[in-house]
């Protein structure tokens, strides 16, 4: 936001300098980003000073051009060729000398230089209006009075005026600084407090009753159908305007904070905004229908076109201004293109009101429009400032357009608007504070900042909040005030800091992300970072993911991100398919990341905010060519591919991997996946391919394999595992191999747990290495080929051991399961 220093000085009367304010209303949180010295004229006319010809003769080689003699006050006299007709002996003139650079008014610019112009020398330039930036006219030289000063600098003798532009960082709960006069009230408490003398002050109106002439007119009616969107609407009607250029002040103003004029009514609209932060609007009033403005909230699929040219289809929660056929302007946000003031209007109705903030800011988002007016009133516009607003544009078109005021304000209100009433304990806020500065003080600094005391004793008080100050109704919010006007920089450091340190969680979530991210980019992956704020419509036919558990936000950005995700997985194939429309195929992803959901029964460590639940999970990818080379086979990743780097990192942080079970499944997501549990039976992650019709909405053309860990539950898992050391086998293992034959319908699965329940001290690890189905397999049957490995940490194992293993193994396998050893 762009603050102009003259500006701001016709609201506050101090001798203080641009840049003690530039320092000081980054002490009070208004932070100064940029200060910019603006001129009137670019480069202020450095360099041109007043100079007297003393001597004037025609060129001996040009028609056209004089030579002259030009005194500048530097002793000796300089000689300029000058091309203008109307150049002669005894002016006063505006001369550019040597390594000027002067800004003409078409915008072009010129470095003047020592040259020769037809044989002769010339030391700078006698200058016309247009060459100097005054002006268009370019007839001949600017001749001055006789008694300007020779010598004495252009920008001094023209009274140029010069001005410092402020550019504050506004945080979005400050819209009461969102103005000239916003700013200034806070700098006026701030400098009040710190003793130095200053006044503050809004210009003063006129009454309405002044600004009436003789008129004819009707005032326009209003008629409020929804005071909820708008609890205040006050207009007034005003007649015989002259729409034409503003006056120059008036430009300046608004060009200094760049923006750019349009015509009279229009500029002192967005004057007034900038001065008091109330937006305003002006209709044409010949364009109202029946002469009256109606509220109501927009009919659903309503048209109506915007002063951009744009048709924008409206929902019933949009809040439209009206006339009695159609809609005139979307409330608060933007005008329409059929109502606004043109260069043949003569009659115009001032709109100033106070609209919902909610209802503004959902209308602004759902048409993507962003004005002045949508970003006070979605923040929340001051009531207090209504009235003035509206009298003071009233006065300004009066005195600048001729206007004259049509009747009283018309005004429709339901209910008062009174400041909210807040209790403060002088104790507690200097216990905030961290420094003893006394009733006293405190109450000071809140008057200086236009807050009311109701009632007050030595130890607690009553005060009503300005409703400019929509984001202050707790006594914290009160000690922010007060400890920006007091001065953060006065707050002492104590001499003695006393902390405890925290216990580190165990595991160490922060070191064990470390590790993992460590092992996947170790094996060539690519670590990825996604929004968590997603699509509903990726969730709108999921069994797994539920739409009904998605956490929905109350004012989205966008369509794309209205609710929180449940899974990583989507983000990933968002990923996946961007760079494989970019011809990046080949992908080995991760991202390390939080899920949202609405679950009654959730034990996250988020649990104390029910229903919603918060976890972090970790995803992994998988997609085309897994170890490209230019030499033998390229290897395309697998189910198993992506199943060994799971287990590997369960491996890593030392979970047993016997103490796993595993689950095959489909569904919506997965083609054919892999559930894996804990000991306790928790979901522990999934593995699978995605499924051809998931990949499809995405646009992905090739297979894909995904899995997603609970890092909850992996962390869970592990925490109870105290295991720093572990010292290497002293004896070897024993691996042994069986070939069973087993109904097709056997999973692995199934085949592990009856292995894992028949031995359980020897028996380590349990693996697949082959499975057939086909030629001399009996029809409905299949070939699983699974190794054993043993293991006993007190001795060597024997093969009669060993082989009375395997058997149980076996016979288990044979009583359980049917199977039979091929």
């Amino acid at each position: 936001m762009k603050i102009s220093y003259n500006w701001l000085k016709s609201y506050i009367d101090t001798s203080v300098s641009y840049q003690k304010i530039e320092e000081d209303l980054t002490t009070i949180g208004l932070e100064v980003e940029a200060c910019e010295i603006v001129e009137q004229i670019p480069g202020g006319l450095a360099g041109v000073v007043v100079g007297h010809v003393k001597d004037c003769q025609k060129h001996p080689d040009a028609d056209k051009l004089s030579v002259t003699l030009v005194d500048v006050g530097l002793g000796d006299n300089l000689q300029i060729v000058c091309g203008a007709p109307n150049v002669a002996d005894g002016q006063k003139v505006l001369v550019a000398t040597v390594g000027t650079t002067l800004c003409f008014s078409n915008g072009d610019s010129l470095k003047i230089k020592k040259s020769k112009i037809r044989g002769i020398e010339s030391f700078g330039m006698i200058c016309a209006e247009d060459e100097l930036g005054l002006g268009q006219s370019h007839d001949g030289i600017m001749v001055l009075p006789e008694d300007a000063p020779i010598g004495m600098c252009a920008k001094e003798f023209l009274k140029l005026k010069e001005d410092v532009v402020f550019e504050i960082g506004l945080t979005p709960n400050r819209v009461d600084a969102a103005s000239h006069y916003g700013v200034a009230r806070d700098l006026y408490a701030y400098l009040k407090f710190n003793g130095h003398d200053a006044k503050l002050s809004l210009p003063k109106n006129r009454p309405l009753e002044e600004l009436k002439g003789v008129s004819s007119l009707k005032p326009a009616n209003v008629l409020v159908n929804d005071f909820t969107g708008a609890p205040i609407y006050k207009g007034v009607t005003i007649d015989n305007v002259i729409v034409g250029e503003s006056p120059d002040w008036l430009k300046e103003s608004l060009r200094s904070i760049g923006l750019k004029p349009i015509n009279n009514i229009v500029d002192i609209t967005n004057y007034v905004l900038h001065e008091t932060g109330h937006p305003l609007h002006a209709f044409d009033y010949d364009k109202l229908n029946g002469q009256t403005i109606i509220v109501r909230r927009a009919n659903e699929g309503e048209i109506i076109v915007t002063l951009d040219d744009v048709e924008r289809k409206l929902s019933q929660e949009d809040l439209l201004i009206c006339d009695q056929k159609r809609a005139l302007c979307i409330a608060g946000v933007f005008g329409g293109a059929d109502s606004g003031v043109t260069s043949s209007t003569t009659r115009v109705f001032i709109e100033s009101a106070l609209f919902d903030s909610v209802s503004v800011r959902k209308t602004s988002k759902r048409h993507g429009l962003k004005t002045d007016a949508s970003f006070r009133f979605e923040r929340g516009a001051d009531a207090e400032m209504v009235d003035y607003a509206l009298e003071r544009a009233a006065n300004l078109i009066c005195d600048i357009a001729g206007g004259v005021v049509v009747g009283d304000i018309v005004s429709a209100q339901e209910s008062e608007i009174i400041r909210p009433q807040v209790s403060i304990d002088f104790t507690r806020i200097e216990n905030f504070i961290g420094k003893r500065i006394g009733g006293s003080a405190i109450l000071s600094i809140l008057k200086y900042l236009d807050y009311n005391i109701v009632s007050s004793d030595d130890k607690s008080a009553v005060v009503a909040v300005p409703l400019c100050r929509v984001d202050v109704y707790r006594e914290c919010d009160i000690v922010e005030d007060i400890l920006r006007i007091y001065g953060y920089n006065n707050i002492e450091l104590p001499e003695r800091i006393s902390a405890s340190i925290g216990t580190t969680p165990s595991p160490d979530i922060a070191k064990m992300d470390s590790i993992v991210s460590d092992i996947l980019v170790s094996n060539g992956f690519f670590e990825i970072m996604n929004n968590s704020l997603t699509k509903s419509s990726y969730y709108a036919n999921s069994a797994i993911f539920p739409k009904e558990k998605l956490v929905g936000i109350l004012n989205p950005l966008s369509t794309d991100l209205n609710v929180m995700r449940q899974t990583l997985l989507y983000n990933g194939l968002e990923v996946i398919s961007r760079n494989i429309n970019r011809q990046n195929y080949n992908l080995k992803l991760f991202e390390l990341g939080n899920v949202y959901s609405i679950d009654e029964n959730c034990a996250c460590e988020s649990s104390y905010i029910k229903p919603y639940c918060e976890s972090s999970k970790l995803s992994i990818f998988l997609t085309g060519i897994s170890t490209p080379y230019w030499l033998g086979k390229q290897d395309e990743p697998t189910f198993y591919t992506l199943k060994g780097y799971v287990e590997s990192i369960f491996g890593r942080f030392g979970l047993n991997l016997m103490d796993l079970k595993y689950e095959t499944v489909s569904n919506d997501i997965f083609s054919y996946s892999l559930k894996i549990y804990n000991k306790k039976d928790v979901l522990l992650a999934s593995i699978g391919e995605i499924s051809k019709t998931l990949l499809k909405d995405f646009d992905i053309k090739q297979s894909v394999f995904a899995a997603e860990i609970s890092r909850d539950i992996l962390f869970d898992s592990i925490r109870s595992n105290k295991i720093l050391f572990k010292e290497l086998p002293k004896f070897p293992e024993v691996k042994r191999d069986l070939a069973i034959i087993i109904d097709r319908n056997i999973s692995y699965s199934q085949i592990r747990e009856c292995a894992k329940s028949s031995e359980k001290r020897l028996l380590k690890s349990i693996s697949i290495f082959d499975v057939y189905q086909g030629d001399k397999i009996p029809e409905g049957k299949k070939q699983y080929a699974v190794s054993f490995t043993f293991y006993d940490e007190t001795k060597t194992l024997t093969d009669k051991v060993v082989e009375d293993v395997v058997s149980r193994i076996l016979t288990s396998l044979i009583d359980k399961l049917g199977a039979t050893l091929r």
